[in-house]
């Protein structure tokens, strides 16, 4: 699920505008200014496809826990060399 302001909080994290978000995306800056106003349910598909969009560019998403849903970086890897 994404629910609106969770995409608005994680095109804020990457500075995206919604037209970079679309583009990214490859649906139109229409269905990024409905999602984001909660105006009607998209297809599951296309709401799948602008999550992962901004997963790929590093965004997670943080489910309902309790304390609400929301957005974060995800945790980069350290790399383990020799030391």
């Amino acid at each position: 699920m994404l629910f609106p302001a969770q995409c608005r909080a994680a095109r804020a994290l990457l500075d995206w505008s919604q037209l970079e978000l679309a583009e990214q995306a490859g649906v139109s800056v229409v269905t990024i200014r409905q999602l984001e106003a909660g105006v009607h349910a998209l297809r599951k598909s296309t709401t799948a496809a602008v999550r992962f969009c901004l997963e790929s560019a590093g965004v997670e998403f943080i489910d309902e826990n309790g304390g609400g849903s929301g957005v974060r970086f995800k945790k980069r890897q350290r790399r383990q060399g020799p030391r």
